[in-house]
């Protein structure tokens, strides 16, 4: 057997976090940090399964007629587990799989950064899934299924989809459809981690438990008009809305009790505007990442040094072009 490799990447929100649950467009990017899966024949009685970035404990398990099985290791590969399920594999030999997560990793610190680790590991592995034996199956609807069980059903699928498409989307939930956008020429951005790490469906749940009140629909609206924006592809007029949207999102946050500013990203909200840029928590926010926008290179590059961004590391990720991709196939 020729062992096969699959890999995904990463995930950035940059508009419609949460709006895109009430049908709202999101527009998402992928990035180039990757989740990759390695299949190869093991020599064992059981599957095995690794996952470094994500932990130690090396998991076993049979496959039986109403599911998985687990010798050891089954409560750390919950993931894997429903990823598998959805794919519907029945493999005539023993695996082992290698699910490597550890780019979306601080090295320092050893947190996850908030850039859509489970989505990308859910396409890398249901990529490599579906090209063992007898193949053709949607790799894209196994990933989906997959991570939304998982999710226990919570989540729009935006961040899947952007992992499979690469580059960047306008995305709605309720059309289960995506279209690719371009990045506006002149628009400039970076990264940074807040340096604490999010549970995006801890967010959620409070969403969900929370009474909707009049800004969500406002949230809406604002994410509509940044989609409408983004397409005409003018980035001053990028950077002058965002304004608007960032103190959309701010009121539904206070609203429901969601604290996407927390973490130190409200005072860079506030120094972003007083320079002529945006800056903006990124997905379920209250840590993880955000995001600088801007038209003068240069002085994004002084803002993400700046004495106001201390405790934030500004992250050496770029756009990534690229979706899921498989190098690797069975003979």
């Amino acid at each position: 057997m020729i062992p096969i490799v699959a890999s995904a990447p990463g995930k950035v929100l940059l508009s419609g976090e949460y709006a895109v649950l009430d049908g709202a467009p999101a527009i998402g990017a992928a990035v180039n940090r990757r989740a990759s899966v390695t299949i190869k024949s093991a020599d064992s009685g059981w599957h095995i399964v690794n996952g470094p970035g994500h932990t130690e404990t090396e998991g076993r398990f049979h496959q039986v007629s109403d599911g998985l099985q687990w010798r050891s290791g089954g409560e750390m590969y919950s993931l894997l587990e429903h990823v598998w399920l959805a794919s519907k594999v029945t493999p005539d030999e023993m695996l082992s799989l290698k699910l490597d997560t550890r780019p979306f990793r601080d090295p320092h610190s050893g947190a996850k950064i908030g850039i859509g680790s489970s989505a990308a590991l859910s396409v890398a592995l249901a990529t490599a899934l579906c090209a063992l034996p007898p193949g053709g199956d949607d790799a894209g609807g196994v990933a989906e299924l997959g991570h939304r069980a998982f999710q226990h059903g919570l989540g729009s699928g935006v961040d899947v989809v952007c992992s499979l498409a690469g580059g960047v989307i306008e995305y709605r939930r309720d059309e289960r459809q995506y279209r690719p956008v371009a990045w506006p020429h002149g628009l400039y951005y970076k990264l940074l981690w807040s340096g604490v790490q999010v549970e995006t469906r801890a967010q959620l749940d409070k969403l969900q438990q929370a009474d909707a009140q009049p800004s969500r629909n406002a949230l809406g609206d604002a994410a509509e008009k940044i989609a409408r924006i983004w397409r005409d592809g003018s980035a001053q007029r990028i950077v002058d809305e965002f304004g608007t949207y960032i103190d959309a999102l701010r009121r539904f946050s206070i609203d429901h009790g969601l604290g996407i500013f927390d973490a130190g990203h409200a005072a860079l909200v506030e120094m972003a505007a007083r320079q002529g840029m945006v800056y903006k928590p990124c997905g379920a926010g209250g840590g993880d990442i955000g995001i600088v926008l801007g038209v003068d290179e240069s002085a994004l590059a002084s803002f993400a040094v700046s004495p106001a961004a201390d405790g934030f590391t500004e992250l050496d990720v770029m756009i990534d072009s690229n979706g899921a991709q498989l190098v690797g196939a069975m003979q």
